[in-house]
């Protein structure tokens, strides 16, 4: 069912941020209740066992459409959500790791204590590209002693090399184009 919303509802962008580039707009789908429900169950599927029963103490959106996507699989999972922000944006002590963009560089930060040591951690995002933001975040939950469990995303673009950046966690890709 997410996956026939996901084909009806994400619209293509040519040229956006810039030539070259095709932006996958998620903003329809967000828009409908029933596909956006639908989605972030789907999502939330990465965090639970084959009983159903929660495997994850945490989930972290990296910024900024993975908020918007990973608070609601927080609380469809019964876990804490952590955002995951560019550099300069949060406001206490924190953790930061720079990487490369499928079309840039970037830093990404977590508060120092958004993820406590032995903390079960899922990461949630709308695209995996180039798997940077993946790799960045899963260091940034390392470094404040938690584990990474899993990745989910809504879609994954195989014309790039992700998936090998997620580097054996389990991934869970709701469409890959």
């Amino acid at each position: 069912m997410a996956r026939a919303h996901l084909d009806r509802l994400i619209i293509d962008v040519p040229d956006y941020p810039e030539a070259g580039v095709v932006f996958k707009d998620i903003t329809p789908l967000l828009a409908d209740h029933v596909a956006f429900g639908s989605v972030v169950g789907a999502l939330a599927q990465a965090g639970r066992d084959a009983s159903g029963a929660t495997v994850v103490d945490k989930v972290l959106g990296m910024e900024a459409r993975g908020f918007i996507l990973a608070a609601p699989v927080a609380l469809e999972l019964g876990a804490g959500f952590v955002p995951v922000r560019k550099a300069g944006k949060l406001p206490r002590a924190t953790h930061s790791v720079s990487y490369s963009l499928e079309y840039g560089e970037a830093t990404l930060e977590v508060h120092r204590d958004g993820i406590s040591p032995g903390d079960r951690v899922l990461l949630v995002d709308d695209v995996l590209a180039t798997g940077g933001t993946v790799a960045a975040t899963r260091e940034l939950v390392e470094r404040c002693g938690g584990t990474c469990v899993g990745v989910a995303v809504l879609m994954e673009l195989s014309f790039l090399p992700g998936r090998a950046a997620v580097d054996g966690l389990p991934l869970r890709a709701l469409m890959t184009v």
